[in-house]
Order: structure tokens, then C-alpha cells, then sequence
């Protein structure tokens, strides 16, 4: 059974970011580090127990990709339960994340992802619902708070005491969106607060960070999100820093291999729009490269596979 409390820390997440944390990318990420743990991007509930065709293929895992933990949100504890009973039947992933964390209006205004921070009520109704729906862990990814830091010292002791078995805490409030430093130290100070094993996340944009946060805010793991778009060796880097290991230097024949593998991926699992889907990849692996406006606006402009291959293969 996938234990957090039992797993060797610390703990290296790939964060999950709508629309980005799909099976191609998680893929990805995986082979260049197994021992990534991730978290696959947010799901409805509403629509999960609806049996949405769409969102049920976005729920789809890879074996490659475990362990894997899939994220809902939602705001009715009982449709919380039936959507993570359902996909845990189904999918079979590791654990359930339940997101209190997205900033997105879209997301807050129904009063689901960090609006439940203003309800913390509604929110532990949530926790214990899914935990009572399903025989895997369960865990929240929440913020600093909706409008103050300080917010998280009274909602993550509330979230253990619900059931949670896990905490992955971003360093910035709803208000902040993705705006302005995350506060690493704030995350400390709800670690503080908590028995069970807390993540932290935000601004983790390469080893060094990565080796600060967990210095600083002394948590049990990290989450990587958007430094890890279009930058999956990351994890490489950082497992190889955290083992004492030479980090690896990355050679441009790596780094267009891998675009080529994940645009194959990207392709398998969408069919016949995958190039132009792709793009919102393809732009994060170009950023950095010498000539990038120019190859950018290129390849961007491309609606053929074969074209596209063939483009990135004489880089």
C-alpha cells in the first residue's frame, strides 16, 4: 500500500498544473527521473460522477506513470467521494489529491479549489467524505490562504485533523495568484502546526532552489510545477544533487530527443490535433534557445507531424 509517511524523504513531486500534467508529460518526466512521484493535473468530480467521456480520458494512466496520484475538485462532499470511489475503481491510482489550491476564478467563484481555504468547514466535510470513499491515501493542495499568509495555521491543522494524510502547501495566497515571491517561510510555520508529512511548492526553478526550500522550510518533500515545464531534467538534477552525484550536463542531442519522444506521446494519447496541441510544450522547451523568437515562431506555425519531425530533428 503507497504510504506517505513510510517513503524515503525527501519527497520530489511533480506538481499538478491544469491542462500541462498530462499522461505525455508525465511520461516524460518519469523517464528521466522514476523516482518522481506525480500528480496528475485536476479532474471535475462533478463531471467524473456525470461520466463525462473527456474528462474520464484525462483520468487515463499510463503504467509508466505510477506512482501516481490523481487530483479532484469539486465542492459537495458527497459528489467528492463518489468521483474519487469511481476513479479509484476504475484507475486504480495511488492516492487522491484533493485541490484547495487553484486560484483560477473559473475554479474559485463555484467555491471549489483555494475558496475552500474560506470555508474550512465545507472543506474538512470534503476530506473526510473521500477518505471515507476510497482505501488509498488522501491528501490536500492547499495555499498560504485566500487573502492572508497566516490563514494556513488554523486550515492545515484542521486538514489532519479531517483525515488528510499529506499536505502539499504553495507559498503564496489566493489574492497573490502566481504574482510576487513565495513565502517559504510561511510554509515552515504550517509545518510546525502539523504531525503528518507537508510538501512545500513555489518558485522551485532549479537545484539550488530546490535545495533552499527544503533547507528553509524543512518540509518532507518539494513540488515542482511551472520549472519543470519544458524542463523535465530537473528532477534529474535535483536527485543527483540531493545523492551527492555529479548533476548531469544536458546535451542538445538529449534535449531534442526528448521533445521528439514527447511529441510521439503527445500524439498517442490525442491523435490527429496533438501537433497543434502540443505547441503549449513545445514553446516551454524553446525558451532559452538561441534564436528562440524566430524557431518559436516556426515551429509554432507547423500543423503536419511529419513536417514538424522533421523541423526538430535538424535543429
Amino acid at each position: 500500500m503507497f504510504d506517505w509517511k513510510t517513503m524515503q524523504k525527501p519527497l520530489i513531486a511533480l506538481s499538478p498544473m491544469a491542462d500541462m500534467t498530462d499522461a505525455p508529460f508525465c511520461r516524460v518526466v518519469k523517464s528521466k527521473a522514476p523516482q518522481t512521484i506525480i500528480f496528475r493535473e485536476m479532474v471535475s468530480a462533478e463531471a467524473i460522477v456525470r461520466d463525462n467521456p473527456k474528462t474520464w480520458n484525462m483520468a487515463v494512466i499510463h503504467p509508466d506513470e505510477r506512482p501516481i496520484i490523481q487530483q479532484i475538485f469539486g465542492t459537495d462532499p458527497e459528489v467528492m467521494a463518489r468521483a474519487a470511489e469511481k476513479i479509484y475503481e476504475v484507475m486504480q491510482p495511488d492516492a487522491i489529491d484533493i485541490n484547495m489550491g487553484c486560484p483560477m476564478p473559473k475554479i474559485t467563484k463555484p467555491g471549489a479549489g483555494s475558496a475552500l481555504m474560506k470555508d474550512p468547514d465545507r472543506a474538512q466535510a470534503i476530506v473526510r467524505a473521500v477518505k471515507t470513499s476510497v482505501p488509498c491515501p488522501v491528501s490536500v493542495k492547499m495555499r498560504l490562504g485566500w487573502k492572508q499568509k497566516t490563514e494556513c495555521l488554523d486550515f492545515a491543522p484542521k486538514m489532519e485533523q479531517a483525515g488528510a494524510d499529506l499536505l502539499i502547501i504553495h507559498g503564496r495566497t489566493r489574492d497573490q495568484a502566481y504574482a510576487g515571491t513565495a513565502d517559504w517561510n510561511a510554509i515552515t510555520q504550517a509545518k510546525i502546526k502539523v504531525t503528518i508529512p507537508v510538501i512545500a511548492n513555489g518558485d522551485i526553478t532549479d537545484v539550488l532552489s530546490a535545495l533552499n526550500i527544503l533547507e528553509v522550510t524543512k518540509a518532507d518533500g518539494i513540488a515542482i510545477a511551472r520549472g519543470a515545464l519544458g524542463n523535465p531534467w530537473i528532477f534529474t538534477k535535483i536527485f543527483a544533487a540531493l545523492n551527492g552525484e555529479t548533476i548531469p550536463a544536458l546535451s542538445p542531442e538529449e534535449w531534442k530527443q526528448t521533445i521528439l519522444q514527447h511529441l510521439l506521446w503527445h500524439q498517442e494519447r490525442y491523435g490527429a490535433p496533438a501537433v497543434v496541441t502540443f505547441r503549449k510544450h513545445l514553446s516551454c522547451y524553446l525558451k532559452g534557445f538561441s534564436g528562440a523568437k524566430e524557431l518559436r515562431q516556426r515551429l509554432l506555425s507547423i500543423t503536419d507531424l511529419t513536417h514538424l519531425q522533421t523541423e526538430l530533428t535538424h535543429l
